[in-house]
C-alpha cells in the first residue's frame, strides 16, 4: 500500500524506487531556517519570510522605471536670473537704489563719479527730510535745463531700470537739507549761514568756501521755508546752482517734499571712498522756529506782571489809535 501511495504522488505508473535519507550534519541542523524555509537569507527569525518572495524593491529597481535625473544648470539659469532681476526691481522701488554723482556742487563730502545709495524706505512710512540730510530729488523746476545728457546703450538702459546702475534718464539732483518747513534761513556776507537766527559751524562746506556767497545772483537771502517745502544747498557753496539761485521759478527755490527721491546714506563706490553720511553735528543744535517765539514769551511775563503792578493805582490817559508803543511813549515804562 505505501508503494502505491507513493507511485500516485509521483505521477508514474510503476512504483518509484526510494532512496535512503541523506544524512544531516550536527552543523547544518544548528544553522537554522534556510533560505527557503525563512524567505531572507542570512537573517534566521526575522519572519519576514511567510511572503515566500524575499526580496523588497523600491520603484527605482522596477523594470522599465527610468530614474528621475537632476535638471541641468543651464537650464535653471534663465529661472535664476528672472527672479534675481524681479528681486532687484522690487529693491530699487521701494528698499535701495543706486545714483551717481554727476558734479562737483557737493564736493568733498561726495566727489564726482562717487555712487551713493539712497534709502527710498523712510518715506513710504511718512518721513520726511530733516535738516542735514543729504538728499536725493527730482527736478522741481528745470533745474537741469541745458546740462548735457549721456545716451546710455541698451545694457545700461535696462540695469538703470532694474537699480543695478543709476538711471540717465531720471532727472535727479542731490543737494544737503538746510531748512524745512516754517524755518527762516538767512545768508549775510560771507556768512555764517543761519536758520532761525542760530549761526551754522559748516565743517562739510568745501575747503576754501565761504558759507554764503557774496553776490547779486541770490548769494545774500532771507528766506522763510513753506510748510511741505525744503530749502536745498551744496556744500560746495561757490559752485552749486541750488535754491539760492532758483528764487525766480515757480517755486522761488523750495523744493516740494513730495519730489525728494529719498535719502543718500552710503557712499558705494568706488571702495576707496566708502563712507557714511550722517547728519552733522551742528543741526543738533535746538534750531526750532518756534524757540525764539517761546523764549521771548516767558520774557515777557514778567516785564507785563511788572508794568501792571506799577500802574495800580495811577491815572494814565488811555492810548490811542496812533500810539505807536515804542519806548518814549510813555506806555514802555
Amino acid at each position: 500500500m505505501g508503494d502505491l501511495a507513493v507511485g500516485a504522488r509521483s505521477g508514474q505508473d510503476g512504483p518509484e524506487e526510494q532512496r535512503p535519507a541523506e544524512p544531516v550534519s550536527p552543523a547544518a541542523e544548528d544553522a537554522g531556517p534556510t533560505e527557503s524555509d525563512s524567505g531572507a537569507p542570512g537573517l534566521s527569525g526575522s519572519g519576514s519570510g511567510s511572503s515566500g518572495t524575499g526580496d523588497e524593491t523600491s520603484e527605482d529597481d522596477e523594470p522599465g522605471h527610468k530614474p528621475r535625473k537632476q535638471r541641468s544648470f543651464w537650464k535653471e539659469l534663465p529661472l535664476l536670473i528672472g527672479i534675481a532681476l524681479v528681486l532687484a526691481l522690487l529693491i530699487k522701488t521701494f528698499l535701495v537704489q543706486a545714483f551717481s554723482i554727476p558734479s562737483d556742487s557737493m564736493q568733498h563730502t561726495l566727489e564726482q563719479g562717487d555712487r551713493v545709495l539712497v534709502d527710498k524706505l523712510t518715506p513710504w512710512f511718512g518721513s520726511e527730510p530733516e535738516r542735514g540730510e543729504v538728499v536725493v530729488f527730482h527736478d522741481p523746476a528745470d533745474w537741469l535745463a541745458g546740462e548735457p545728457t549721456i545716451e546710455p546703450n541698451p545694457v545700461q538702459r535696462v540695469l538703470g531700470w532694474i537699480g543695478l546702475m543709476p538711471s540717465a534718464n531720471e532727472k535727479d539732483l542731490i543737494k544737503r537739507v538746510i531748512g524745512v518747513g516754517g524755518d527762516t534761513i538767512e545768508c549775510n556776507g560771507t556768512g555764517p549761514l543761519k536758520v532761525n537766527g542760530q549761526p551754522l559751524n559748516e565743517p562739510y562746506v568745501y575747503a576754501g568756501n565761504t558759507p554764503c556767497s557774496v553776490d547779486d545772483q541770490g548769494g545774500q537771502f532771507k528766506v522763510t521755508v513753506p510748510t511741505g517745502k525744503i530749502w536745498v544747498m551744496g556744500d560746495h557753496r561757490q559752485n552749486s546752482l541750488d535754491s539760492r539761485y532758483h528764487q525766480e521759478d515757480k517755486n522761488q527755490g523750495f523744493v516740494p517734499v513730495d519730489n525728494v527721491v529719498g535719502r543718500a546714506i552710503v557712499v558705494a563706490w568706488p571702495p576707496t571712498r566708502w563712507d557714511t553720511l550722517p547728519v552733522p553735528d551742528t543741526f543738533d543744535q535746538n534750531l526750532s522756529a518756534a524757540a525764539p517765539g517761546a523764549l521771548g514769551l516767558v520774557g515777557a511775563v514778567p516785564l507785563v506782571l511788572w508794568r501792571r503792578r506799577r500802574t495800580v493805582g495811577r491815572t494814565t490817559p488811555p492810548i490811542t489809535v496812533g500810539n505807536s508803543g515804542v519806548p518814549g511813549s510813555g506806555t514802555a515804562g
